[in-house]
């Protein structure tokens, strides 16, 4: 069976690492793929006037996934409507230490399932008069206990001990009340052990102690900054992968931006972006091929040879064929 995977690779370092991710994937002769690239971002929007053509969101609604590299300045005109093409309701965010690097919390492995359609970013936002702005924060039961039923199925198939949903019902008691409430029902019904934490004192205790979380439930605008929080504990945003997960179609992207400041330099970390081509793998059913994956990155990350944000002085493509010989 052929996999049709839409390839997206956007502005800045997403030009460099997404082809190294296609090059990963390639060289599993096990799985036959059919990358078809597609354009987004910046600098379509300078030729065309739109950030995202209708063209390449009929490429990645019609492919069985998508690799997204990074978008610029039109981020937001980017990856929250390609989200929604996609039917994305759960954004996957593992944080992980690896062996050979200088991580600051050597023992993190959290994974962070965050809320994807909702919340701050539903885009509704008004000027009421001038100097006076606001934003309209939206929260249904019904994705809050989507993203919780598919938290606590994730933990159980990946055999993690802890769940944790994170909230802050003391201050926005209406919003994430209803959250809180929703994610805690399914746990009950479930009879799962799960615990639940004020973000802001979640985020000091995922700096102080990492190991005592497994799996974190959050609100989309927490996920996003709690998974970027883990990613200083493991060494940076090179090494994040995410998945954004709908019923049927999912799409694929690095958590690190486009880094304008060493875009074209040849000397991006294509970790992240190779990270998420496996979890491409798992989502397409896949699971030995992901972890063959995985294993080789970690093996590259653990040996080298090292891109400089890590230390090392190695190039991007020096980094993905270290990646392909370990395979």
């Amino acid at each position: 069976m052929t996999h049709e995977i839409a390839v997206i690779p956007g502005d800045g370092i997403g030009q460099e690492v997404t082809p190294a991710a296609v090059d990963v994937l390639a060289a599993i002769d096990s799985v036959d793929f059919d990358f078809v690239e597609a354009d987004a971002g910046d600098a379509v929007k300078a030729e065309t006037g739109e950030a995202l053509p209708q063209e390449t969101r009929d490429i990645a609604a019609d492919a069985d996934a998508t690799l997204f590299g990074a978008a610029g300045e039109t981020a937001a005109d980017v990856i929250l409507p390609l989200r929604e093409v996609v039917g994305s309701f759960a954004n996957v965010r593992p944080a992980r230490s690896y062996p050979g690097l200088d991580a600051v919390q050597p023992d993190t492995d959290i994974v962070f399932i965050r809320e994807n359609t909702e919340g701050v970013y539903s885009g509704i936002e008004s000027e009421i008069t001038e100097g006076v702005t606001t934003l309209t924060r939206v929260i249904t039961e019904d994705a809050s206990a989507k993203i919780a039923e598919f938290g606590f199925d994730y933990a159980r198939q990946n055999d993690f001990d802890d769940v944790t949903i994170a909230h802050k019902a003391n201050v926005m008691r209406e919003t994430d009340g209803l959250f809180l409430d929703a994610a805690s029902a399914v746990g009950e019904d479930r009879g799962a052990d799960y615990d639940t934490a004020l973000m802001d004192a979640l985020a000091m205790h995922l700096v102080m102690t990492p190991e005592e979380y497994d799996v974190i439930i959050c609100p989309n605008l927490a996920g996003d900054v709690l998974s970027d929080l883990a990613a200083g504990l493991v060494g940076g945003l090179g090494l994040l992968p995410s998945a954004n997960v709908g019923e049927e179609n999912a799409l694929f992207e690095p958590v690190h931006g486009s880094a304008p400041d060493i875009a074209g330099e040849g000397i991006a970390n294509p970790s992240a972006m190779i990270l998420s081509a496996a979890m491409l793998l798992d989502h397409l059913g896949y699971d030995e091929e992901g972890d063959r994956v995985r294993a080789a990155v970690e093996s590259v990350l653990e040996s080298g040879p090292k891109t400089p944000d890590l230390g090392g002085d190695a190039g991007t493509d020096e980094v993905a064929a270290a990646v392909v010989d370990a395979l």
